[in-house]
């Protein structure tokens, strides 16, 4: 929470209130109302009638931020509250138990170890495809690209599984075998005279 200023009726010129009306207008919801409140507070004495007709900002708004500002507690919009579609995977949590079982099944670290991302040779067709086949309806089930969508939001990445590639040969590697080779011919040496 912001510190509130002292309220002091300051003078302001016709270019001070202009872009004062412009940095307001560049922001938008809870920022919004706590620069009406700062700017009324230090400018308008707390008074949201005065900022209305001085700023032209509506004194309602102006008096939701200068609550917000004295009790800490920031209102949120019907808008933000409520509106907006759920995922498909909450939607449908049975389906998608399913289809993370499925993905499972299909998927291998990243055999470098430096992701956390599953690569899966499951594509959403099949994913889809195999959906149906264990009986789930296809009104419960979401396009390929939706399922795409769902795959990489979940962490699977869809992509062929790629082979481990061996390292380039190290410099130590030559010491390593001539070392080994050594090992080897002396122990063969002892065997052959062990043996006859």
């Amino acid at each position: 929470m912001q510190s509130i200023p002292e309220p002091v009726l300051l003078p302001l010129s016709a270019s001070q209130i202009e872009d004062l009306k412009l940095a307001s207008t560049k922001m938008s919801g809870a920022e919004r109302r706590a620069f009406q409140a700062i700017m009324t507070l230090k400018y308008c004495t707390g008074k949201a009638r005065l900022a209305e007709r001085l700023f032209g900002w509506g004194r309602y708004t102006v008096q939701l931020g200068l609550n917000e500002q004295r009790t800490g507690i920031i209102c949120q919009g019907a808008q933000a509250a409520c509106s907006g579609d759920k995922l498909w995977e909450e939607k449908h949590a049975g389906v998608a138990q399913a289809l993370w079982a499925m993905a499972d099944s299909y998927s291998q670290q990243d055999p470098t170890f430096h992701t956390s991302l599953l690569y899966t040779r499951l594509t959403a067709a099949k994913a889809l495809k195999q959906l149906i086949e264990q009986g789930f309806q296809a009104d419960q089930l979401p396009s390929p690209s939706t399922m795409a969508e769902v795959l990489n939001r979940n962490g699977y990445r869809l992509r062929k599984v790629v082979k481990a590639k061996p390292q380039k040969k190290l410099p130590e590697t030559d010491a390593i075998f001539d070392n080994i080779h050594e090992k080897d011919g002396k122990n063969l040496g002892r065997r052959g005279l062990c043996g006859q």
